[in-house]
C-alpha cells in the first residue's frame, strides 16, 4: 500500500525530495498521513504529519528545513528535505495516521534510506 522513494547519499546542506506511492485503496486527500524515520541504532521518530483537512505539523529536528506535501491526483505524499544534516542519516517511512496514532496501522513500506555525508 505505501511505496517510499527518492532517498540518496547526500552532502550535509544538500536536498532531497521523498515520495511515497499510496495504493488506490486509499485517498490520501481524505487521510491524515505521517512521515518517520529510523536512524541507527535509534527508535522509530516521528518527522511531520500532513492532515486531511491541511494542517501540517514537524518536529523540531525538522521545522523549517522539511515540507510535508501531497499530489492528491497522484495520491502521493512528499517530503522536501532541505539544508539536511548529518543526524538526518536514517531509512524514512510514510505511514497512514499521524503523530498519535500511526503506530495503528500495521502495513508498512520498505522505507527509504537518506544518508547525508562529505
Amino acid at each position: 500500500q505505501l511505496m517510499e522513494s527518492g532517498g540518496g547519499l547526500v552532502q550535509p546542506g544538500g536536498s532531497l525530495r521523498l515520495s511515497c506511492a499510496v495504493s488506490s485503496e486509499v485517498t490520501i486527500a481524505k487521510t491524515d498521513m505521517t512521515w518517520l524515520r529510523r536512524g541507527p541504532g535509534k527508535e522509530l521518530e516521528w518527522v511531520a504529519d500532513l492532515l486531511a483537512r491541511g494542517p501540517t505539523a514537524y518536529s523540531d529536528a525538522v521545522r523549517g528545513r522539511f515540507t510535508i506535501s501531497r499530489d492528491n491526483d497522484k495520491n502521493t505524499l512528499y517530503l522536501e528535505m532541505n539544508n539536511l544534516e548529518p543526524d538526518d542519516t536514517a531509512i524514512y517511512y510514510c505511514q497512514l495516521g499521524h503523530r498519535g496514532s500511526w503506530h495503528t496501522f500495521p502495513t508498512w513500506g520498505q522505507g527509504t534510506q537518506v544518508t547525508v555525508s562529505s
